[in-house]
């Protein structure tokens, strides 16, 4: 009884095994007529039909190869997979059955397209030791491929005697292969003409004459149809030519024929990224595809997109961007410095105080830990007011970097702050040691030197300031003061106070110090011009306290 059971029960696997196949072959059979019309009247009706059966095949038989590597080739149309997933169907065809010719074909297509002529070529021999007699179409394929790769990279004696190699070899055995007439006239006369192009091309860029050189590849890509190959190629001539406009217009050209081609999108990304800051979403559109195209790339691209957020004042996907690219790779202190950025400007202190001790304890180049120590510091004393924690910080960047003079320039702005004049004119000092080209340090440390009455030396700061920078307003206001309070030169003063008003004519302080100069000239009419001026535009520019202006006004007019 039980040998019965087993038997009966034998089979009814073996009954639904066979319906199981009988139903796979209905639907690589649909599948095969859809995919035919397709190719014939290009229907889209078509080729989603024919996408769904050879779906529906490989679910009711997952070891049917000519479904995986065609159904590729279909979703490749579509633009639903990206080269490397194609590739990998390939491969899932050729493990099921690696005796099977297509399927070798069909990777090697998508291998040359992604530029791994190598494999390419590995997969494009196998199928010609599958079937030697009938492999007209991939000898073709391989020389074809080899014509390829010379226009892709340099013309080489080698490629192009295995180009002709396999040509001749090819054309022997193309009686045996009759379907790979149309493909040698095809791809081979197309690829002729491409290198012909391309030797004229390479030879005018090589005397210097890139205008022939752009007309050849224009020429070459409006004939042959090889836009992606000849448009990057005049793309590449004016980036040499210092045009990123038009090398940019070139490389979205040869991206309309291949929108895949990672090194193009890469170039696009950047070109704009740097230089069309107005067109911020074509940087983003391209590494939003290259995230699909890219497996192990992912956290630059992250990272690249996060600073194009921050350029568009979009926090929020800024925040995510680079929140996915710390994910990827945690390690990386300039991930965790351009975060903390972003949360600084969302408010997120504490938050990004550790993302900034994060990327300083990795210390991946001292001047750059010396900027990031710099940044906390200022984070410190802004947001936490913690001022030793930041004049540590601030000395640590020093030591990081000795040059740093702006960190010793903050240093003194925080003495300053404190009233610790003598420090602050120190670490001036010795930010102008560091960098005496610097007009702004003069400038602030002739400030604290007023403010100790080391009057003499605060004019020649503010001399060397403005000698630095003729347009440094402040700095022509301030020694004004000092000329006007300090030494009662008032014809100076009146004549310094002029220079910054006529420097920046929405100068409060310059009108209300020049107001002041005037009313102690006897010029009181002048003088009530002036602070009537300085009034309507405090209004605006809140520089000062109003009241301090409508005081000296009235005082005109005191009997």
């Amino acid at each position: 009884m039980l040998n019965e059971i087993t038997t009966n029960s034998d089979d009814s696997v073996i009954n639904s095994e066979i319906n199981i196949n009988i139903d796979a072959d209905v639907y690589m059979e649909f599948a095969r007529k859809f995919h035919e019309q397709y190719l014939i009247k290009g229907r889209k009706s078509d080729l989603d039909n024919a996408v769904d059966n050879y779906i529906d095949a490989i679910k009711y038989n997952p070891n049917i190869p000519e479904a995986y590597y065609r159904l590729a080739s279909l979703l490749w149309d579509k633009g639903e997979i990206n080269l490397n997933s194609a590739i990998e169907q390939c491969k899932s065809a050729i493990n099921i059955s690696p005796s099977d010719y297509n399927a070798r074909i069909y990777a090697a297509y998508f291998l040359e397209m992604a530029k791994k002529y190598e494999e390419a070529e590995q997969e494009l021999k196998a199928a010609i030791k599958l079937n030697p007699l009938k492999s007209a179409r991939s000898r073709l394929t391989l020389a074809s491929m080899y014509l390829d790769k010379m226009n892709d990279n340099k013309i080489n004696i080698k490629d192009l005697s295995q180009s002709l190699y396999y040509m001749f070899s090819g054309g022997l055995s193309i009686a045996l292969d009759y379907p790979s007439i149309k493909m040698l006239y095809k791809n081979l006369s197309k690829n002729v003409s491409v290198l012909f192009y391309d030797l004229i091309g390479q030879l005018s860029e090589k005397t210097k004459n890139y205008s022939l050189a752009i007309k050849a590849y224009d020429n070459a890509a409006n004939k042959t149809g090889k836009n992606e190959i000849f448009y990057k190629k005049i793309g590449d001539i004016n980036i040499k030519e210092d045009d990123l406009s038009k090398a940019r217009d070139a490389y979205l050209k040869a991206l309309q024929t291949n929108p895949n081609e990672k090194e193009l999108l890469y170039k696009v990304a950047a070109i704009t990224q740097l230089h069309f800051e107005d067109e911020i979403d074509i940087a983003i559109d391209c590494y939003t595809k290259l995230l699909e195209l890219e497996e192990d790339n992912n956290a630059f691209i992250y990272y690249e997109l996060g600073h194009l957020y921050l350029k568009k004042n979009d926090m929020l996907n800024s925040l995510n961007a680079f929140n996915l690219a710390i994910e990827k790779d945690y390690e990386n202190p300039f991930y965790h410095n351009a975060i903390a950025y972003t949360l600084v400007k969302l408010e997120q202190y504490e938050e990004a105080a550790e993302h900034y001790k994060f990327a300083i304890n990795k210390n991946p180049e001292p001047e750059w830990t010396s900027i990031v120590c710099q940044t906390l510091a200022s984070l410190y004393y802004s947001a936490f007011e913690d001022v030793d924690g930041a004049l540590d910080l601030l000395k640590t960047a020093i030591i990081l970097d000795g040059s740093n003079s702006d960190a010793y320039v903050d240093i003194g702005d925080i003495y300053s702050d404190c009233e610790d004049i003598d420090s602050a004119i120190k670490a001036y000092c010795e930010a102008i040691k560091l960098n005496p080209k610097n007009p702004s340090v003069y400038n602030k440390c002739a400030m604290a030197l007023w403010q100790k009455n080391y009057i003499e030396e605060a004019i020649i700061a503010y001399h060397k300031a403005i000698g630095l920078n003729p347009d440094y307003y402040n700095a022509y206001n301030n020694l004004g003061v000092i000329y006007l309070d300090g030494i009662c030169n008032l014809k100076e003063a009146k004549k310094l106070f002029e220079k910054a008003i006529e420097l920046k004519d929405d100068y409060v302080m310059a009108y209300f110090n020049l107001g002041r100069t005037l009313q102690r000239l006897g010029k009181n009419l002048d003088a009530a011009k002036c602070y009537q001026t300085a009034l309507e535009l405090n209004e605006y520019n809140q520089e000062m306290d109003s009241e301090e202006i409508n005081k000296n006004l009235h005082s005109l007019f005191e009997v």
